[in-house]
């Protein structure tokens, strides 16, 4: 398979997931935080940050190493390279700086400030991975056009 082909799979196998997870999170997952008894809350939280981790922790690595990959690919635009690696370094930066501090605030217990801070926060990550996922779409339109 030439590196083409591979870099294109690899963004897609990662950055797609990662649209579909981002948005079941903004629109279901940290929304329905707030219906969590105050008693449950800390002991739920911790299960979710724990296990949503299995899930996004192996495909964000993943999505750096097809953003790497897709970088070092001779026949990709540079443009699009470029704007793929800084939509996904900006989830990063966006989960390390922003959302876990939040999650911190909350591990402690329900707290309605820190989780609308969330809720709304997460927006920067959630419009980072559509322009990302937006991206690799069109790279794979053009890719099935010429080859």
């Amino acid at each position: 398979m030439e590196p083409s082909r591979v870099a294109l799979l690899l963004n897609l196998a990662t950055t797609l997931p990662l649209v579909g997870l981002i948005w079941l999170v903004q629109i279901v997952a940290y929304p329905l935080f707030a219906k969590v008894g105050p008693a449950e809350f800390a002991a739920y939280h911790e299960a979710h940050s724990r296990l949503i981790t299995f899930v996004v922790g192996p495909l964000m690595v993943g999505e750096l190493i097809a953003a790497f990959a897709l970088w070092t690919d001779a026949s990709a635009p540079r443009w699009l390279a470029a704007c793929a690696g800084v939509l996904a370094l900006s989830t990063w930066v966006f989960t390390m700086f922003v959302s876990v501090p939040k999650h911190a605030l909350l591990s402690a217990g329900f707290d309605a400030e820190a989780h609308a801070a969330l809720v709304n926060t997460n927006w920067l990550r959630t419009v980072a991975w559509t322009l990302r996922g937006a991206l690799v779409l069109a790279w794979a339109s053009a890719a099935a056009r010429v080859g």
